[in-house]
């Protein structure tokens, strides 16, 4: 059971396991899910009625990951964390923004036990609770304080989705490992210069580095990943739809002829240690 404590305002109580129940010291509970997670959002953490990414964007990425796109990007993922001094099996690893849980179950396939993925679209949760039940999954939002006690875990993985740095920090063991995924400067360029009519090239990772060592982390290796794609039309729909890009419809009816391009797909990958 992964080191999770109450997402009550004012207590943080370690849950423990009690049959279908997680339960604190206090008395506050929270039931297991019908689909397999842990349901620890509380009001504050709910901007809207369905938070988190919307149902299309959850199921657009899904597909895009089945189709294959990103086989290549998880190969270069367990290279770099294979060549860590942690073990891929022996090591409590938290997925923040897990999405529907396919990028998790690619790379630690062999460690469920050892996974917790945290998101806050329960149409996410729920997809990968269901497709890898063998994990560990809870809706939560990983945007305020993540529901873990603190030096709990050994690797914090975010994949084009949240990264806290004060939490990440806070969770992590001493000499834990940080494994960031952000889009690289040249990622679907030419898809997004045929929809803006224009392709700028805008490069985060410094400021995220940056945000991340400021607030405790320091940098070991930071990798490339990048390869061409061709993406036939439902592939461009998804690909549109999971970056939310091509919002407007005068935008997308840019795409309405295109039925095949090749696109680049680019992602800056980061790995840090505490």
């Amino acid at each position: 059971m992964f080191p999770l404590r109450c997402s009550v305002r004012g207590c943080q109580g370690s849950l423990e396991r009690q049959d279908r129940s997680l339960r604190c010291p206090a008395g506050h509970t929270f039931d297991l899910a019908r689909e397999g997670y842990f349901n620890l959002t509380q009001p504050q953490d709910r901007r809207s009625k369905n938070p988190g990414d919307s149902d299309t964007a959850v199921l657009a990425r899904q597909r895009w990951v089945q189709r294959g796109h990103m086989q290549g990007l998880v190969e270069a993922i367990k290279a770099i964390l294979a060549e860590t001094s942690l073990a891929m099996a022996a090591a409590p690893t938290i997925d923040l923004g897990c999405g529907e849980g396919s990028f998790g179950k690619a790379i630690f396939a062999d460690a469920p036990e050892q996974f917790c993925g945290f998101d806050l679209s329960k149409r996410a949760v729920r997809l990968a609770a269901r497709h890898w039940p063998e994990a560990n999954w809870v809706l939560a939002n990983a945007d305020r304080v993540l529901p873990l006690a603190d030096q709990s875990v050994c690797r914090v993985i975010s994949l084009f989705g949240r990264r806290p740095a004060g939490e990440i920090v806070r969770v992590l063991e001493d000499g834990g490992l940080c494994l960031i995924a952000v889009p690289g400067q040249d990622d679907l360029i030419e898809l997004r210069e045929q929809v803006q009519l224009s392709g700028h090239r805008r490069s985060r990772t410094e400021a995220i580095i940056g945000e991340l060592t400021d607030a405790g982390l320091q940098l070991v290796e930071h990798r490339c990943w990048t390869h061409a794609e061709r993406l036939d039309k439902d592939a461009i729909e998804d690909a549109l739809a999971m970056t939310y890009r091509a919002v407007r419809n005068s935008q997308n009816a840019r795409l309405a002829e295109v039925d095949a391009m090749m696109v680049t797909l680019h992602a800056d990958l980061l790995l840090l240690r505490k």
